[in-house]
């Protein structure tokens, strides 16, 4: 087992390492908080192993990074009494941008964003629409980024045909077979929808909807608040930056920014928020409406559908593979984070009007 404080002493942190410790609650990558003093006290640091079976090329990531860094700040600097912060990296003691463990996973150490919070679940309409605006400023920096400019970290993100083609290999032989009761609730409700599963794939294929940069993963906690302001004020985890459709994240912000309960709640507490989904598009697409086209409006409900099914998909292929790409924290617990996005996919299908009127009310001509 690599050593998170062994690995922190490779990097060029700026004074004396006092602690390393378990950060954050991620799926995916090892994070670690990092505190250093120096003649001005004490400052905060993270670290982070990126987890090598979902990003088999992690120098990618770290190109993708730069990328992203060499476009927005110049933009930032131009609106100096504007707060938004990008996470920066710390470089190595010789001078490298990352580090590796005798497994040959990647670590790097990147600033910490101080002063600000971040929340599990939204617990207001308030935060619900800074959270949809601080989306929409992410948006709004990087929609001139020229696309082919960024590797494509994690082919097949967010596709969701390509996730049902691997959960149906896994059904047919899986390596931990289930015939539990929530197990077969869980192949009904799959194969009561997989027709649907296509419907961006189809509009990008027919030119309604088209590649951009995307962040990947904006839920409530890869969005920092200001403490003193409650306004967001940066996006982390910027892993997942790669081509892919708007779509992909404002459908996966309101997937989990509109379920209160959160991804590991009892079913009975499981339910999609009309007031925040409301509150997230009123400071979402004003951001967005200058590059915002018809069809854009039109696939907000699908998108929101689509991507609470494709992570139930997602946990439940994960569940019947063995747990070998979501961190689970018990048995059963992928089965169980399933199960909760199938109930909150059932709930935004029944305010599929609610959620359409919504979009109407707030559509720029």
């Amino acid at each position: 087992m690599t050593d998170p404080a062994a690995i922190a002493s490779q990097f060029a942190f700026p004074g004396e390492i006092l602690s390393v410790r378990e950060y954050g609650a991620g799926h995916v990558n090892s994070t670690y908080l990092v505190q250093i003093t120096d003649d001005q006290g004490n400052l905060d640091f993270i670290l982070q192993r990126l987890n090598p079976a979902v990003f088999p090329e992690p120098e990618r990531i770290m190109h993708n990074l730069r990328v992203l860094n060499d476009h927005i700040r110049p933009k930032l600097l131009a609106h100096p009494t504007l707060r938004w912060e990008l996470p920066t990296i710390i470089p190595t003691r010789s001078g490298a941008d990352y580090c590796r463990d005798q497994a040959g996973a990647l670590w790097r150490a990147q600033t910490f964003i101080a002063d600000t919070e971040s929340f599990a679940t939204i617990i207001s309409e308030a935060q619900a629409e800074e959270a949809g605006r601080g989306l929409g400023f992410f948006h709004a920096l990087i929609h001139d980024l020229p696309v082919q400019l960024l590797h494509d970290t994690l082919p097949g993100f967010h596709v969701t045909p390509a996730y049902l083609s691997q959960y149906a290999a896994l059904a047919a032989a899986p390596p931990r077979p289930d015939s539990s009761t929530a197990a077969l609730f869980c192949h009904r409700f799959i194969a009561e929808r997989k027709e649907a599963a296509e419907v961006l794939e189809t509009a990008r294929a027919q030119g309604e909807l088209f590649p951009c940069p995307i962040h990947g993963d904006p839920k409530p906690s890869n969005l920092l608040f200001a403490r003193n302001t409650g306004q967001a004020i940066s996006l982390i985890d910027l892993d997942t930056v790669k081509p892919g459709l708007l779509h992909y994240d404002l459908g996966d912000c309101l997937r989990s920014c509109c379920n209160p309960a959160g991804e590991d709640a009892d079913l009975a507490g499981v339910s999609f928020n009309l007031g925040f989904c409301a509150a997230i598009l009123r400071g979402y697409l004003p951001q967005v409406a200058p590059f915002f086209s018809a069809a854009d409006y039109h696939y907000i409900y699908d998108a929101v559908r689509l991507l609470a099914f494709e992570l139930g998909l997602r946990f439940f292929a994960d569940h019947l593979a063995g747990d070998v790409y979501f961190r689970s924290r018990r048995p059963g617990h992928n089965l169980h984070r399933a199960t909760v996005q199938f109930a909150l996919c059932r709930s935004i299908e029944a305010q599929k009007n609610e959620i359409r009127k919504i979009v109407v009310a707030l559509q720029r001509p």
